[in-house]
């Protein structure tokens, strides 16, 4: 029987209409969530994923400022100015728009960033909170990522969970939380020794990795040097074959990658002459929807998660700062 799809765009939709409520009862009290983002110069991508969370917070009921900096602004001047709106009681939420310039430490402005304003959940009080279980804004993908799991309502508990990935504002969150609902979590990672024997035992698989969009970027910076340099393998980390059947398949990764080549090696082009492209995951989907009992599809999935989990963290900090007990965690709403 194939997999039951879960819907990140309507779990999403839900979650934001019980967001606008609250957003609404805080207005009305004087006390309407005004988010902050802070960007250093301009970036193509990042002047997109600013625009959507512009929209996005429109949309429920939060005030939202870009606050643009020079590109020439150094890590100092940016502190001063992260400290500047910590003190700033009319901001109840900042974020930090990647990437910065190269000289800057992102780690250490994290870090200076009040954790009762800390929206991503990346403040290291926060990602620490996890591991004690705190009610604490955590990161976005790691946390709407497991809401996924829970809306699917399977067995949790001592449940084998295996999750593909260790970054810091992934991986290593999903295994805490994973953990806080008391699965038994393994996590691999680019040097685990036999990825497919873990994936094997997994009834709870979390993928992460973003294995064919690293392997098309480093393509593209090799080609550079070597116009003859060989065409990259962007076929899915987690082939269907090495699923457990019946096996919950949550796909973090977001793969933007040519939809093929030519004879010559070129990237196949669409109908406006430019390389024709697709969004995949990690996994093999149409392969393990045949396999698993639930998958998310990519896109679909834990994107419109990411942006969901953004907006409830900005609510989030406003209830933190005002000493209100804070909505309950996924952990412990379902155990």
């Amino acid at each position: 029987m194939p997999a039951q799809v879960i819907d990140g765009d309507a779990i999403a939709a839900r979650m934001l209409e019980s967001l606008k409520q609250e957003i609404e009862q805080l207005a009305a009290s004087g006390n309407k969530p005004h988010l902050v983002a802070v960007q250093v110069g301009e970036n193509p991508a990042s002047k997109i994923y600013v625009r959507n969370q512009q929209r996005s917070c429109e949309e429920i009921g939060i005030a939202y400022t870009l606050d643009q900096l020079p590109e020439d602004t150094t890590e100092a001047g940016l502190i001063q100015r992260i400290q500047q709106l910590n003190a700033d009681p009319a901001v109840t939420g900042l974020i930090l728009q990647m990437p910065l310039p190269p000289e800057v430490d992102a780690k250490k402005i994290q870090a200076m960033i009040n954790p009762l304003k800390d929206v991503e959940g990346m403040n290291p009080a926060n990602l620490g909170g996890l591991i004690y279980g705190k009610a604490m804004p955590g990161p976005c993908t790691a946390v709407g990522a497991v809401e996924l799991l829970l809306e699917t309502g399977v067995p949790i508990r001592g449940q084998n969970a295996v999750v593909v990935g260790h970054s810091e504002i992934v991986g290593k969150p999903i295994g805490l939380l994973l953990l806080g609902l008391n699965a038994t979590v393994s996590t691999v990672h680019i040097f685990t020794k036999d990825l497919p024997s873990f994936v094997k035992q997994a009834d709870i698989l979390f993928v992460a990795a973003g294995k064919s969009q690293a392997m098309w970027l480093r393509y593209q910076r090799e080609q550079k040097k070597n116009p003859a340099a060989p065409l990259p393998d962007l076929s899915p980390l987690i082939p269907a074959d090495i699923i457990k059947p019946g096996a919950v398949v949550i796909d973090v990764a977001i793969n933007r990658i040519p939809t093929g080549f030519d004879d010559e090696g070129n990237p196949l082009l669409n109908s406006k002459g430019k390389p024709a492209m697709k969004t995949v995951g990690d996994v093999d989907f149409e392969g393990a929807k045949e396999v698993a009992s639930h998958i998310t599809p990519v896109p679909g999935g834990v994107g419109p998660m990411t942006v969901a989990m953004l907006l409830k963290n900005t609510v989030e900090t406003v209830k933190l700062q005002l000493g209100r007990e804070q909505l309950p965690r996924s952990s412990e709403r379902r155990r």
